[in-house]
């Protein structure tokens, strides 16, 4: 299963991965409308930043997922292939995997009293978040290819 992998050591903060996404998930499909879209679409990554390093908060796809241990409807669950995948429609806005998630990469959508989380772009060849990082801190790969990256 390709995941998306972050490497610090590479990142220097542009966030050029999270407009990507802000775009991706827009209705428009334009960063400049998508700032007027109700409601207001949000990037599934997200960084902080720590002195002079950054981190991102982006699911994992953990093999033991407490998100989808902690989905009272089932909203969160596991597909065939083993990714962590969200149901927005059976979604009931109680952001119990918000609370459990060690990556804080379930999205509160505050606006639709729902959550949200990376999907991988599954229509795309690569997600554009990991295209629009030039600095290649983004890799979305397997985990044998990352380790070989390394």
């Amino acid at each position: 299963m390709q995941k998306i992998y972050y490497q610090a050591k590479h990142c220097d903060g542009c966030l050029a991965c999270e407009v990507a996404c802000i775009e991706k998930k827009s209705l428009t499909k334009s960063l400049f409308m998508a700032k007027m879209e109700q409601p207001v679409p949000k990037a599934r990554i997200s960084f902080e930043k720590f002195g002079n390093h950054y981190w991102a908060s982006i699911c994992q796809n953990c093999v033991e997922a407490m998100c989808v241990g902690a989905c009272m409807t089932g909203a969160m669950q596991y597909s065939e292939t083993g990714e962590v995948v969200h149901n927005l429609e059976q979604c009931v806005g109680c952001w119990m995997c918000v609370m459990v998630c060690p990556f804080g990469a379930v999205v509160p959508l505050e606006d639709a009293k729902k959550v949200s989380k990376c999907d991988l772009c599954k229509d795309e060849k690569t997600p554009p978040c990991v295209v629009a990082c030039t600095r290649k801190a983004l890799c979305y790969c397997t985990p044998e290819d990352y380790e070989n990256e390394g």
